[in-house]
């Protein structure tokens, strides 16, 4: 056993000042059986720390629920940080922002909106209490000061930017501490006089999070700190993409100058990321400072270690920096080797409104997500229209892709990201059927919490639209729809590829050719795909596949311009200039 503690200048093991060297790697972005061969690639590039978030909302998808297995499964993943010789790193929020669907807060939490949002608020903070438990039954045993690897565990996230409830964060350090968590606890916040401010208690260590500019963002931080380690909990080593703009990337030897100066100042680090991973499913987030953007299914991130596993320029680059103030293992990671390339027809593609499974009920007006208990994915609105003539339908607030059907023929798309609300359509009677997509939750801002689906209410001509049969879809069931030959031009449509491998290996698929939609490795779902870009190709994680007989299975919502599943050697994450 040992101890850990904040001294005077630095942290101290046992007594021994140490430096934090550490990487972000989140356990819930990365397949399972791929956490090993990433945490022992961040201690060859010499850190000697882990650090990840605890997404909330992954644990506990509906109230009363909680998951602690397979890529959920925080207690192996800090078991095989401890197996690495390696520490430990905990934030568990409750928000922890990431580019995650919802910042990490469950979106079941406000579907009463008496609810507060990060404040000490009864409600919410009952919740909370019942996370955190079950967060900390986790990590108290595995602790440092037990035997463990855990050497911090963070309170709240970025707190000075969102709010500035005092009593809301003596709560959580109250819950942490009743739970057992004996070592040190840490605030973040970015190093302005007012985050450090309002995101602090005393009796915190504070540390900041930036990409640049170390000198004067430690020196903001010995202002609210004159003592204690120097931290950069957050090093921006890179950024995250959203569909629509570009790949974004940032210069390895900038970053690696920047990470100098923080080792040259006496400071201890955290990058962000070391290994970004993948938004598998319908987990990505989403911002809206005015225009609404969806965070990209690949958190590649720039970062030194790549979304498959790689190491990269930057990676080389950093180790050459740490080398210098530490000991790096003489180690060096196997290098990226190309995936299979190879074509395979898409087959038995079948229409799938016909086929769409779910929790079906009636309402007089359009419910939202929230109200149907729909937390992501997609939901399907259907109501009988009556009227004469054309007319102009009006959908109130769209979150936030919706496409309009009538008697089964699309009439168009409405985009939240356009702010588009209404369409004409071409009679004004018949079967109205509405299939509305949930992009990603708001991560960021004062939107987190807000409900998904047509907000607002749905007029035809001005006249309010009743009589609805919603459907709140299962897009777990698609892989296991049944078989239809045949082929199918427009979406929405299922479609599937089969082929056969000699061994079960990551793989990139390119959907540059397919429109927008979601895709099934093995029934794993590998997450979104959009035309729109930068994104091109998709993260296959080789635990997905398997020797022999795979089935790939598409979800297209618009059109497949090219009937054929394309594999290729490398990743393509689109352009890197707009």
């Amino acid at each position: 056993m040992s101890r850990f503690e904040i001294g005077e200048q630095d942290f101290l093991l046992d007594g021994e000042p140490v430096r934090i060297l550490s990487g972000a790697l989140h356990y819930f972005r990365v397949h399972p059986d791929q956490w090993a061969d990433r945490i022992h690639k961040a201690r060859l590039m010499g850190l000697n720390t882990i650090e990840t978030y605890v997404a909330w909302n992954a644990h506990a998808p509906r109230p009363g629920e909680w998951n602690a297995t397979g890529q959920l499964d925080l207690g192996r993943f800090l078991d095989l940080v401890a197996a690495e010789g390696m520490h430990a790193i905990v934030r568990p929020g409750p928000y922890i922002c990431a580019e995650w669907d919802n910042g990490g807060l469950p979106a079941w939490l406000f579907r009463d909106d008496t609810v507060g949002v990060r404040r000490n608020e009864p409600q919410y903070m009952a919740a909370v209490t019942e996370f955190l438990e079950r967060v900390y039954e986790i990590v108290v045993p595995r602790q440092v000061d037990t035997g463990g690897t855990v050497v911090l565990v963070q309170i709240e996230n970025e707190y000075g930017a969102y709010g500035s409830d005092k009593s809301y964060l003596a709560e959580l350090v109250r819950i942490t501490r009743d739970a057992g968590v004996t070592v040190p606890l840490t605030t973040i916040d970015q190093p302005t006089d007012q985050m450090l401010s309002d995101g602090s208690l005393p009796g915190l260590h504070l540390t900041a999070s930036f990409g640049s500019r170390t000198t004067e963002r430690f020196a903001k931080l010995r202002q609210h700190q004159p003592t204690g380690p120097l931290v950069c909990m957050e090093f921006w080593n890179g950024w995250f993409d959203d569909w629509g703009t570009h790949h974004h990337t940032t210069s390895a030897a900038e970053s690696a100058a920047d990470l100098d100066a923080i080792l040259a100042a006496g400071g201890s680090f955290n990058l962000y990321m070391f290994h970004g991973g993948t938004n598998f499913g319908t987990t990505n987030g989403a911002n809206d400072k005015g225009r609404y953007m969806a965070i990209a299914t690949s958190y590649d991130y720039d970062a030194p270690l790549d979304e498959a596993g790689n190491p990269t320029e930057k990676y080389f680059a950093f180790r050459d920096v740490i080398a210098k103030y530490a000991p790096v293992p003489d180690e060096l990671p196997e290098p990226a080797r190309p995936a299979p390339a190879f074509d395979v027809p898409l087959v038995d593609a079948a229409p799938y409104l016909p086929a769409i499974t779910g929790a079906v009920s009636t309402h007089a007006g359009i419910p939202s997500f929230d109200d149907l208990g729909q937390y992501s994915g997609i939901a399907a609105f259907q109501a009988t229209l009556s009227g004469d003539g054309d007319g102009v339908l009006h959908l109130g607030e769209v979150r936030d892709r919706a496409y309009v059907f009538l008697d089964g023929v699309r009439v168009g798309v409405l985009t939240r990201d356009a702010h588009e609300n209404a369409i004409a359509l071409p009679r004004a009677s018949g079967e109205l059927l509405l299939l509305v997509e949930d992009q990603g939750r708001v991560n960021y801002g004062t939107r987190i919490g807000e409900h998904k689906g047509l907000i607002g209410g749905v007029t035809l001509d001005g006249a309010p639209v009743t009589g609805w049969t919603a459907t709140a879809i299962d897009l777990d069931a698609v892989p296991g729809l049944p078989v239809v030959p045949g082929r199918v031009a427009g979406g929405p449509v299922v479609a599937r590829a089969r082929f056969e491998l000699d061994e079960a290996r990551d793989l990139f698929l390119d959907t540059g050719d397919w429109g927008k939609g979601f895709v099934w490795m093995n029934g794993f779902n590998l997450g979104r795909y959009w035309r729109r870009g930068p994104q091109r190709t998709l993260f296959v994680p080789g635990q997905a596949t398997r020797v022999g007989a795979n089935e790939l299975v598409v979800l297209e919502f618009e059109v497949l311009a090219s009937a054929v599943a394309r594999f290729v050697a490398n990743a393509d994450l689109g352009h890197t200039e707009f």
